[in-house]
């Protein structure tokens, strides 16, 4: 996907987009472009309006903004547009740019354009968007000098979409060696490290809450582990640690689900924010260290499963009794987080999971969950989930809890067994294996990561984490 500055439509032709602010039904003054008028009994800019004109043999497509609109509204305007009127635009297609639009405005609205190339027909015989045209590039027309915010849409966009076709696509495709080898293949492109622990090793390093939720499936579980360095990196950088659930997928292990299982493939949408995150980190060549752990594995039904009241050792050498086999995602992130910790000691770290139906129940499909020991960092994380649309709302992790966690038999145990706060005894249990960092933050974000919306016909990905972990990250 490439994009070009013009500075004017001479010789152009094809589809000109024009974004347009709110004026007023009653407004006196018309809309206008160029030598084109329109009265505002007939188009005014009302948030989610269009108007389609043709003048000289070029269609100039009108977009209503509203008043006043977030990131979040504008991206998924443009985001509609590319993906609902692509029959109108030509081989050219050029976006106008308004003086009064921001940076912010114009990483959302070209974002969204690319965003709206993505079709989940993944196996079906279809026409490709036209701006997937290995020729195509978008023209940009602004008297503004946005070039570095256009970059960063275009890089911002395609790490979004590399993470909703690893959210999206079938599990027979997404299997953890699947995973293991795009982080490779990303590192090698975009400049950063990669480790893989198969089971073996995994064995032999004591990975044993991991070992225990792959062991059950066919399809050997991978610790994948990134570690990300700017070229020409300083002294003294700010480290940040992410750790990703990574379940391919999740029948709930001999706690075999009831209901709902169709959707598991998404269960690695936590992983697959960090990895989405870990390529744009790079492509945007941020100044900041990163290590990033995905534990891959696929929780399955066999003779090899982990049972319930199984006890188990963990990496960081606690014992954790087995209350519930479908409270999966929780030992390998606890795995993931002391391996983080004693290997790397990272300055900020945090895990971002699909964990709890609970912070499903308690935010329904807006926000996600957010825990944290650290109220800077927590109302950091907030404020930059705010301003691109990715919110996050906190709940608390008071030691009252703890009672959730405690085993007559075991260190910790990795189910309450209770039909209440299940989102924040999940979070304990992954507290306990912080070891007392002093900058965690855990993102639950299972209510927001695979959801219903107007660009499918069923559940699809969001990429919801992959901004926020980013922005977060370029803002320290």
């Amino acid at each position: 996907m490439k994009t070009t500055v013009i500075n004017s439509l001479e010789n152009f032709s094809g589809t000109v987009l024009i974004p347009v602010f709110e004026t007023g039904i009653k407004n006196l003054i018309p809309i206008k472009f160029g030598e084109i008028s329109i009265p505002s009994s007939v188009f005014y800019g009302k948030k989610d309006s269009s108007y389609l004109t043709e003048q000289d043999g070029n269609l100039y497509l009108f977009i209503g903004l509203g008043k006043i609109i977030d990131f979040k509204a504008l991206q998924t305007i443009f985001r509609r547009i590319a993906f609902k009127e692509k029959d109108t635009f030509t081989h050219d297609v050029s976006l106008f740019l308004p003086e009064a639009f921001t940076e912010e405005q114009v990483e959302a609205a070209v974002s969204g354009l690319f965003l709206g190339t993505y079709n989940l027909g993944h196996y079906k015989t279809k026409e490709a968007h036209p701006f997937l045209n290995p020729d195509f590039e978008l023209k940009i027309l602004s008297s503004n000098n946005f070039s570095e915010s256009i970059t960063k849409a275009v890089k911002i966009a395609n790490a979004q979409l590399e993470t909703f076709a690893l959210v999206d696509l079938p599990p027979n495709k997404i299997t953890p060696k699947y995973l293991a080898n795009w982080a490779k293949d990303k590192g090698n492109e975009l400049g950063f490290d990669v480790k893989i622990i198969g089971l073996e090793e995994a064995i032999q390093q004591n990975l044993g809450a991991f070992v225990a939720v792959g062991k059950g499936s066919e399809k050997e579980p991978q610790f994948v582990i990134m570690n990300y360095v700017p070229k020409n990196a300083e002294k003294n950088l700010k480290h940040v640690g992410l750790v990703g659930k990574g379940i391919t997928f999740d029948t709930g292990g001999l706690n075999i689900k009831t209901a709902g299982m169709v959707h598991m493939k998404c269960d690695m949408a936590g992983g697959a924010a960090v990895l989405g995150a870990m390529h744009l980190i790079a492509d945007l060549q941020l100044p900041v260290k990163v290590t990033a752990i995905v534990p891959c594995a696929e929780n399955a039904v066999d003779n090899q499963a982990f049972l319930p009241s199984d006890v188990i050792y963990s990496y960081s050498g606690n014992s954790i009794e087995i209350i519930d086999t479908d409270a999966e995602g929780r030992l390998v992130l606890a795995d993931g987080i002391s391996y983080l910790i004693k290997n790397y000691n990272p300055e900020y770290l945090i895990d971002v999971a699909t964990l709890t139906g609970s912070s499903v129940a308690t935010f329904g499909y807006e926000c996600a969950a957010l825990f944290s020991n650290n109220e800077t960092i927590s109302k950091d994380l907030q404020q930059t989930g705010e301003s691109i649309g990715e919110r996050l709302w906190p709940l608390p992790l008071w030691d009252c809890y703890k009672n959730d966690i405690e085993s007559e038999i075991a260190d910790v145990k990795n189910f309450s067994g209770k039909p209440v706060a299940g989102a924040i005894s999940a979070a304990k249990f992954l507290e306990f294996f912080t070891k007392e960092h002093p900058a965690w933050s855990h993102l639950d974000i299972a209510g927001v990561a695979f959801i219903d919306d107007e660009f499918a016909k069923t559940k699809h990905a969001t990429a919801f984490g992959v901004h926020l972990l980013t922005k977060f990250i370029e803002k320290l």
